[in-house]
């Protein structure tokens, strides 16, 4: 195992309040919202269906093999699993239980299974369509926004174009008139062999498998994998059954010919810009399970 990276004061705290700062363009209106009690189709999804809260999000951690000098580095050891050296303060690698190593098997397993496929550019986003099929104005998930085509016209482009959807955490909220059209069958179990790197679900999910190995992953590749996800939320409502123009969002039109092209070039972007993070995270935890002893090096080699 490599020593760990010695991080001086002022070098540390620059890259913490840059983090700070680019974080709360996202939890400062979310929490403003929230005070008020105002709902947002498009983003509260970020902190609701994922479950990493405003506060975490904005904490900065420098991850594992690194040290930060100073004495405001002090304040890292009231947070669990810091510890004292002669050189500064850094996070506990007896803090990477077995618990952490069997997530981060999983992640592993999963992102370089997925990276090993080629994009599929044929979904069109309609899960989200598939979500509302045949339902009643009232049972809608957003019932408070209306349908831009109405519920006949929404149910007509569901009948009129192939579903096929990988995802499960997805095809797990189609309704059930709309299970049989998939022409997959995705469940948990069979995950890893279902995900795809064109999947923008797959792709906001890269912000999920960094939070869930913090603060074991640095603050700016959580960060980064954050706002991955925020910008394909927007594609994903945009493309989506609903009438988002009262919140400033222009309908991505996949009933036709032009927005279904128009929604695999916009797809094809966010693959392209999802594979380095999904490398950086397998390569991360390649090094979690290797320099902490939890499996042996070669382990990840193998999956």
């Amino acid at each position: 195992m490599t020593g760990p990276i010695v991080l001086p004061e002022p070098v540390w705290r620059a890259r913490e309040d840059e983090h700070v700062t680019r974080m709360r363009r996202w939890t400062a209106p979310h929490q403003s919202r929230r005070s008020r009690g105002e709902k947002h189709p498009v983003l509260d999804f970020l902190f609701s269906y994922y479950s990493h809260r405003p506060g975490h999000l904005e904490r900065w951690q420098p991850g594992p093999g690194v040290v930060l000098e100073g004495a405001s580095a002090r304040r890292f050891l009231e947070r669990k699993g810091y510890l004292e050296t002669p050189d500064g303060v850094m996070l506990d690698p007896e803090g990477f239980t077995e618990g952490r190593a069997k997530t981060a098997e999983f992640v592993l397993r999963l992102l370089s299974a997925t990276a090993s496929r080629s994009p599929r550019l044929s979904c069109f986003g309609l899960h989200e369509w598939a979500m509302v099929y045949r339902e009643s104005a009232d049972e809608v998930r957003h019932s408070q926004l209306p349908l831009r085509l109405g519920s006949a016209g929404t149910d007509d482009v569901v009948e009129s174009l192939e579903i096929r959807c990988g995802h499960f955490d997805a095809f797990r909220f189609f309704t059930e008139p709309a299970r049989p059209l998939n022409t997959l069958r995705p469940a948990r179990e069979d995950q890893v062999d279902f995900e795809q790197p064109g999947c923008l679900h797959a792709n906001m999910d890269l912000f999920k498998w960094a939070y869930k190995l913090d603060p074991f992953v640095p603050a700016e590749l959580v960060g980064d994998c954050f706002e991955l996800a925020a910008d394909i939320r927007e594609l994903d409502m945009r493309a989506s059954p609903y009438d988002l123009t009262s919140f400033g969002y222009s309908p991505v039109r996949i009933e036709t010919t032009e927005g279904r092209a128009e929604y695999a070039r916009a797809q094809a972007g966010f693959a392209r810009r999802a594979a380095p993070l999904r490398e950086h995270l397998i390569a991360h935890c390649q090094r979690l399970l290797a320099e902490l002893k939890k499996v042996p090096a070669t382990r990840g080699k193998q999956l």
